[in-house]
């Protein structure tokens, strides 16, 4: 990744999560980063590949904070919590919908594999199941219960069911069954 586009993705995160991007032309977004409409599109190759990229650096960086979480955090169902505390705050609404406007081009290719292989060495090492379809089930919980957050504007309701779903999970010892 080239420099230029580096800097081009940190300062659309800044700018995305501050004033999002949804009903945002290319041009809009560009000039309020300093840039060019043709940058973006030099760069990205098209809406599409702009929402793609942050997309995929939020994500990063969301699984960055995971395995800083899971060094000082040593029990799978608080890990989880610490996560999701962070994900529910306003100031990461933008990219929550940014992630499902992504979804909805890309149809998701790509966006939960990351999450596994990142947290297998993780399950692993807290005592945890390391089983994908395991994983997956978390990761799936956690995403539906952010369309709630986005949809009511409210964490508590999403929050309260994923305590529920924490407990069911932690009642088979991280090994749902069916």
């Amino acid at each position: 990744m080239t420099d230029v586009r580096i800097q081009l993705i940190d300062k659309l995160v800044a700018e995305v999560g501050a004033n999002g991007l949804v009903d945002r032309s290319l041009r809009e977004v560009a000039t309020a980063i300093g840039s060019s409409h043709r940058m973006l599109n030099y760069h990205f190759g098209s809406r599409d590949g702009l929402v793609r990229a942050l997309v995929e650096r939020v994500e990063s960086s969301q699984r960055d904070l995971l395995q800083s979480l899971a060094e000082e955090i040593h029990d799978p169902a608080e890990l989880v919590r610490a996560l999701w505390d962070h994900l529910v705050q306003p100031e990461m609404r933008p990219f929550i919908r940014l992630f499902f406007e992504c979804v909805a081009l890309t149809g998701g290719e790509g966006l939960t594999d990351p999450w596994i292989d990142d947290a297998r060495p993780i399950a692993e090492r807290l005592g945890g199941s390391t089983d994908a379809d395991i994983l997956r089930l978390g990761v799936a919980v956690s995403r539906g219960l952010l369309i709630d957050v986005l949809a009511t504007d409210d964490p508590r309701p999403a929050t309260r069911s994923l305590e529920l779903f924490l407990d069911l999970w932690s009642a088979s010892s991280g090994e749902l069954t069916q």
